[in-house]
């Protein structure tokens, strides 16, 4: 069976290299293309089911893989594969929260494993509680920042209850974001705490797991031109620079 997981294609945001988060932005077009080639590369694959983030530029990227597709595939859309909540740095330049604070005190927000950005006030606009988006969810399970270890421990039973049941008998393709899937990538490949920070996941590159039939891990890599994936995966690691 086969795994393949595509972080979305780059957004508005991360075009201006702003932190985003929760925040519901769109695809640039470049991000649209990106999901078309993505979806050219899978253009042979047949998914039984898809688990998709709630977030507008994930459930784009996803649309642009389909679009020369006919799938019979079930598509799940859910939260627990959002990205990472920035908490009170969602919204701001990158390279501006660098200046102010220091690279370094970016860098710890942003790739440390267990320490979390500031959180959010519960009287900030940008609090998803306020957006009505998520009705469902209790306060207590809204975020106002998250840390990587926060974002794998939302995962982590979601992959381990709703995605890996399915594995034995269907091919599974999941879009969804850097560090929701950068979570998944630590759980797949059991890459340690400190490891797993260095890992930069490419904009709207696949991702392929093959796995024998009692579910070991056989192989696994991007899809497409390394080149151009390498280009990507440094431009992530760059973007507080």
């Amino acid at each position: 069976m086969k795994l393949v997981m595509v972080r979305h294609g780059q957004s508005l945001w991360n075009k201006e290299n702003l932190f985003t988060g929760w925040a519901d932005v769109d695809l640039t077009e470049q991000g649209k293309v990106e999901a078309i080639e993505a979806g050219k590369l899978l253009a042979d694959y047949n998914f039984d089911r898809i688990f998709c983030s709630e977030l507008t530029r994930a459930k784009e990227t996803l649309k642009g893989i389909l679009a020369d597709k006919t799938t019979n595939a079930h598509i799940i859309y859910d939260w627990h594969l959002n990205e990472r909540h920035y908490g009170a740095l969602e919204g701001l330049n990158k390279k501006d929260t660098a200046e102010k604070y220091g690279e370094e005190q970016v860098k710890i927000w942003r790739r440390s494993f267990d320490i979390p950005p500031p959180p959010l006030d519960d009287n900030d606009e940008r609090f998803i509680a306020h957006q009505k988006k998520y009705p469902n969810l209790s306060l207590t399970e809204l975020p106002k920042s998250e840390s990587l270890k926060d974002t794998l421990a939302r995962v982590q039973p979601y992959w381990e209850n709703k995605i890996k049941p399915h594995l034995a008998r269907e091919n599974i393709l999941i879009v969804a974001h850097g560090n929701s899937l950068r979570a998944l990538i630590k759980i797949l490949e059991e890459i340690d705490d400190q490891k797993i920070l260095e890992v930069n996941i490419p904009t709207g590159a696949p991702r392929e797991y093959v796995f024998t039939k009692n579910l070991s891990l056989e192989k696994f890599g991007y899809l497409g031109n390394k080149d151009d994936i390498a280009k990507r995966a440094k431009e992530v690691a760059n973007q507080a620079k």
